[in-house]
């Protein structure tokens, strides 16, 4: 077997293989000790639930609207924590008086400050980009300035010696540098801002797949809110692969310098 074809093994078939086992055992084990619907659902059910909620038309357009809000927020959320985490190391002052705070809001948990912005901005998908935002602003700035401040002090001695300005040592040697960095916060950001899109939907919401979770939930249509789940687990991970794709061409000189280095 060559080289390439035990790749694709490894990296497809094996994780399908161990998938679709997965879901024979489910199935096997509801079947056979005959769980109760409502507790724990076949999977064949939770497909006939995925299948049919798209059919009627019903899940496309709410998980539209979620991945709308998450992507806005994300976008916003990512734009402050790059733009905070620059002004954090160009004017080291600021770490010390801004970075606190940013900290402090980050340990508040988001379920509870989500009502908030649902009383200030409304039921609108304004509070739910809010909400999204604050959840993506932290691990984007924290990778920005670790980015930032890994630069190795020799190329900082050159750049001096060269009589290159702040602004200059920051666009030609800290970003470039920092790509990576950034790129691993962004990749966590666009994961949890599905989250926040759901917290805020959770709170108040009446269009969303958080608001048909809830409202599978009421009705204890626990096959619905697992096929929900599913396409909540397709969103996150097409995001994810979309920016990992835009990571590829942007940073294409990390996976050069590992492929070297090994």
């Amino acid at each position: 077997m060559t080289a390439p074809m035990r790749s694709l093994l490894r990296g497809a078939l094996m994780p399908a293989a161990v998938f679709w086992l997965f879901v024979g055992v489910w199935e096997w084990v509801v079947w056979h000790f005959e769980v109760p619907p409502y507790l724990v659902p076949a999977p064949s059910a939770v497909a006939g639930a995925f299948f049919r909620g798209f059919a009627e038309a019903n899940y496309l357009g709410h998980a539209a609207i979620t991945a709308f809000q998450a992507v806005a927020g994300f976008l916003a959320g990512s734009s402050l924590g790059i733009a905070l985490g620059v002004w954090v190391v160009v004017f080291p002052t600021a770490e010390r008086i801004v970075y606190p705070y940013i900290v402090a809001l980050q340990t508040v948990p988001k379920v509870a400050i989500a009502p908030l912005m649902i009383v200030w901005f409304g039921f609108g998908i304004e509070s739910k980009i809010i909400i999204v935002a604050l959840v993506s602003l932290f691990p984007v700035l924290v990778n920005v300035i670790a980015g930032l401040k890994s630069v190795d002090q020799d190329r900082l001695d050159l750049m001096s010696a060269l009589s290159a300005s702040r602004w200059q040592v920051l666009r030609y040697l800290r970003f470039p540098n920092a790509l990576p960095f950034i790129f691993a916060g962004l990749n966590t950001a666009i994961v949890f801002s599905v989250i926040g899109a759901i917290v805020g939907e959770f709170v108040g919401a009446n269009r969303g797949v958080g608001f048909l979770i809830l409202q599978a939930n009421f009705a204890l249509d626990i096959a619905a809110a697992f096929a929900l789940f599913v396409v909540l687990s397709i969103m996150g991970v097409s995001l994810h692969w979309t920016l990992r794709s835009i990571e590829a061409r942007v940073v294409f000189w990390a996976k050069a310098e590992e492929h070297f280095r090994a």
